[in-house]
């Protein structure tokens, strides 16, 4: 039975900034909150909110967690507002329906593969030295979309696998004695009902002495149109993208209440 959590941290307590200022740290610290180790299940998790006085984590997992280290550690302890929200998700899954729509929310890393970087990183240019050396081809890189335009593309190109559409964004009526239509003919519309909200780069290490990771991220909201609901819950337990272990892909949705909700009960 999954589970959705919401975790508040305090950002002014040592062990918060901490886990904060690392996702690699913070993810090992989500883990810790499940009884069966080590931990073969799929965790996904989205730092949701951080400001200098609240951050919240929300995460999911397959078994019920347990969030007492964190609170204890970095949180609020006995504090009204401080104690983790911790929710059944069967609920929501069940209400998942050929053509319904919800709000979502999404922070994901968008990437692309290439044969070789423009610019490669100091890891990606010991592969193709080492790959040069052998006489042999490295495998794609992974490299990030940095644009609003590819990052938003990235996304609609993968929802259908996902399990879901994205509708047109409900235009605005335009004002009295303008043209509905554009200078070519077309009808005007107000494109996908979904914007990139908030962009960020990651930088952390996962180790003092190891490698230095860099994620580009976007959070997406807006809303979406169920076209497979088996692909669509699978979308939900398993996340979209890369660096799922970092906080990315963690897909949440809002019921919206329409004329059709109603009908259906």
């Amino acid at each position: 039975m999954p589970y959705l959590s919401k975790i508040a941290l305090n950002p002014r307590r040592r062990a918060a900034v901490s886990l904060l200022s690392s996702p690699h740290r913070l993810h090992a610290a989500i883990l810790a909150g499940l009884a069966v180790q080590p931990v073969t299940e799929r965790v996904l998790w989205r730092l949701e909110n951080s400001t200098p006085h609240r951050a919240e984590v929300l995460v999911l997992t397959e078994s019920r967690p347990s969030w007492a280290h964190l609170v204890d550690d970095a949180g609020w302890p006995g504090a009204d507002g401080g104690t983790p929200l911790i929710a059944d998700y069967t609920p929501l899954l069940e209400r998942i329906a050929r053509g319904r729509e919800f709000g979502f929310r999404l922070t994901a890393n968008p990437v692309q593969s290439v044969p070789r970087p423009t610019r490669p990183s100091e890891q990606q240019a010991a592969r193709l030295k080492e790959g040069a050396d052998k006489g042999s081809r490295p495998r794609g890189f992974r490299v990030a979309h940095r644009t609003v335009t590819q990052q938003l593309e990235w996304l609609l190109t993968r929802c259908e696998r996902h399990g879901f559409t994205i509708p047109d964004a409900t235009a605005t009526p335009p004002a009295p004695g303008l043209e509905e239509t554009g200078t070519d003919g077309q009808e005007l519309s107000a494109g996908p009902a979904v914007a990139v909200v908030s962009r960020d780069i990651l930088r952390f290490n996962k180790r003092k002495d190891g490698p230095r990771v860099t994620l580009s991220t976007a959070t997406f909201e807006g809303r979406l149109r169920v076209s497979d609901p088996d692909a669509l819950r699978a979308t939900l337990l398993g996340g979209i993208g890369p660096a799922k272990g970092y906080g990315q892909g963690l897909l949440t949705l809002a019921p919206l209440h329409t004329a059709e909700d109603a009908a259906r009960g």
